[in-house]
């Protein structure tokens, strides 16, 4: 077989080793999945303008994200079920950033644990992306293993109060295999994502456990009961931005969660440059959602994103080959990326600016 040569490659070889249930849960979105296609789309009202004459014989990728050192401004996006694509699941995922030296942000629905992860990572970037459960208690002990684990920053997901409405998986009743658990979760309290009949066993879960009356004060919560720094994922709006600032986060991820949430909210892309321009420079900014080449990463650099994450081709690559698959994912993205800022005229994430990117009228 020939090794895949991009990550549309990566999708269509793991389309065939995934089962029906899995394939559904990564790559399906909320309703009528317009905001899956809104992610892509967005990418392509993009064109480039590029510098000439510059030299770029020598390019540095490396970039600062609340204040830790990445040797490329890529990150491994927060995945739930892992062990779904493959059955070293996040182990194999961590191996793989550990090896590109870039970060990863693991889930609290991951089915391997935060100790067992932490211990493939030695120092490498990595954060703990979190839930507020209606259990407090609960939600306190995570933080609390994610900083004995040697995780750097906490990643509050704020865009998931319910789950949002995905048929694919009412349809296939998602649930978790025998034998796949919630690592984190399991040792704390009977917490499972079983089979529930005409819905999804996800959903299920959200609606018992997942607490929808969180505001800005529980934002407060958090940081009074850990040191580690905060980043919130799935701002859309530049109010929204300033707001979590004002409460203490160090970074904002820019994210419609996959388009898996609410149906027909903005791409991501689209809602960048208002978040940005509200932010300045009080907080790093980060994007996820549709980056499926080196040149939207470029874009998204361009339009004021420090870094980006990548979900669903990391996904891809530990479907078709494990951690080897997984790096090759990373490595494909880095070398789009390191030529796209060679012919666009820029040798360093610094020289990437707004100027290098025009917006298409059509």
């Amino acid at each position: 077989m020939l090794r895949p040569i991009n990550l549309f490659e990566y999708e269509s070889l793991a389309k065939k080793n995934l089962s029906r249930m899995a394939l559904d849960y990564y790559s399906g979105g909320a309703g009528d999945e317009l905001t899956l296609r809104y992610n892509r789309v967005a990418f392509d009202r993009y064109q480039f303008r590029p510098r000439m004459l510059v030299d770029v014989s020598q390019r540095d990728l490396s970039a600062s994200i609340v204040g830790q050192s990445l040797p490329m401004p890529i990150l491994i996006a927060p995945m739930a079920f892992q062990c779904l694509a493959h059955p070293e699941g996040e182990l194999a995922t961590a191996r793989a950033a550990q090896k590109l030296g870039t970060g990863m942000v693991l889930s609290t629905l991951s089915t391997k644990s935060l100790a067992a992860v932490a211990s493939e990572r030695k120092n490498i970037f990595q954060w703990f992306q979190l839930y507020v459960h209606k259990d407090r208690s609960l939600t306190q002990t995570l933080v609390e293993m994610a900083h004995s684990a040697g995780f750097s920053a906490l990643c509050l997901t704020v865009d998931a109060p319910f789950l949002g409405k995905r048929e694919r998986d009412c349809r296939n009743q998602f649930a978790l295999p025998p034998g796949m658990e919630l690592a984190n979760l399991t040792c704390m309290a009977d917490l499972t994502i079983a089979k529930t009949a005409g819905e999804s066993g996800l959903f299920a879960y959200f609606t018992e456990q997942i607490d929808p009356s969180v505001t800005w004060k529980d934002l407060e919560w958090l940081q009074s009961i850990t040191r580690l720094p905060v980043i919130v994922k799935g701002i859309l709006r530049g109010d929204d931005a300033k707001k979590a600032v004002e409460y203490g986060a160090r970074g904002i991820i820019v994210s419609n969660h996959g388009g898996r949430q609410l149906d027909g909210a903005i791409a991501s892309l689209d809602a960048l440059p208002e978040i940005v321009e509200a932010v300045g420079d009080k907080a790093d900014i980060l994007l996820d959602g549709g980056i499926r080449r080196g040149t939207d990463i470029l874009k998204a650099l361009a339009l004021g994103a420090k870094a980006v994450l990548v979900g669903r081709p990391i996904l891809w690559g530990l479907a078709v080959g494990g951690e080897a698959g997984v790096c090759h994912v990373l490595e494909l993205l880095r070398d789009e990326l390191d030529l796209a800022m060679a012919l666009s005229g820029c040798p360093t994430i610094q020289a990437i600016d707004s100027s290098i990117i025009v917006r298409s009228s059509v």
